[in-house]
C-alpha cells in the first residue's frame, strides 16, 4: 500500500530520512514487489479536487498503467475505492508506505489492523513533518501491533535465501539498488 506520495509531501518532510532517500526506497520496494509478484495499491489525495499535485512521476513511472486512486480523505481506509483495491488484493498482511507518517500512515494502519489484517511499514520509506511527529506516529503505530521495517531488510526478508526461487528477482533488485543508495549516502557521525 504506498500512499500519497506527493510533491506537496515531499516538500514538507522533515524527518530523519530524505525525500530523496524516500523516494528511492519506495521505488525500491516497487521492484520487489513485481520481482516477488506482490500486488501494489496506489492512493493520492485530493488531486481531482485541485488540492494537491499527482502522484511524483519517479514513483508512477515504475508502475505504468497502475491506476492511482485519488481520495479526499486523510485516511485512505475510509475510501472505498482504497479499501475495495486491497480487499481484491486477497491479502491479509499489508505492507505501507506513506508521506505522511503521522497522518496518512498512521490513520489507515491502525483502522487496518481494526479490519483484521496483519501491518508492516516501512520506516525508512516515510516521512513526517517533522522528526518528533514522525517518531511519534512510528511509536504510535508500533505499539499498537505494526512490525516496522526497513526497505532493504524487507526485501531480503521476502526471499530469505539465496537459493530460494525468488532470489533470481531479488538479486537484480537488490544490484540496481545499492548503488543508487551509495550515490545519497551520507557521512555517518558517531558520539
Amino acid at each position: 500500500m504506498l500512499i500519497d506520495y506527493q510533491k506537496e509531501m515531499f516538500e514538507n518532510v522533515k524527518s530523519e530520512t530524505t525525500p530523496d532517500e524516500i523516494d528511492l526506497n519506495v521505488r525500491f520496494l516497487i521492484r520487489a514487489a513485481k520481482a516477488f509478484n506482490i500486488p501494489v495499491v496506489l492512493s493520492s489525495v485530493g488531486v481531482t479536487m485541485g488540492v494537491n499535485g499527482p502522484t511524483r512521476a519517479s514513483i508512477t513511472d515504475e508502475l505504468p498503467g497502475l491506476e492511482v486512486i485519488d481520495r479526499s480523505s486523510m485516511n485512505a481506509w475510509e475510501d472505498a475505492a482504497f479499501r475495495a483495491a486491497v480487499e481484491k488484493t486477497g491479502r491479509k498482511r499489508l505492507i505501507f508506505g506513506a508521506l505522511y507518517t503521522e497522518i496518512c500512515l498512521a490513520f489507515p494502519i491502525i483502522d487496518a489492523m481494526r479490519a483484521g489484517y496483519e501491518a508492516m511499514f516501512v520506516v525508512d520509506a516515510v516521512g513526517g513533518m517533522s522528526q518528533l511527529a514522525h517518531r511519534t506516529a512510528i511509536e504510535r503505530l508500533t505499539a499498537a501491533g505494526a512490525v516496522p521495517n526497513t526497505s532493504l531488510a524487507l526485501v531480503t526478508e521476502l526471499f530469505r535465501d539465496w537459493k530460494s526461487p525468488l532470489a533470481d528477482g531479488a538479486r537484480d533488485v537488490i544490484k540496481w539498488y545499492m548503488p543508487e543508495a551509495q550515490k545519497l549516502a551520507r557521512p555517518q557521525r558517531f558520539p
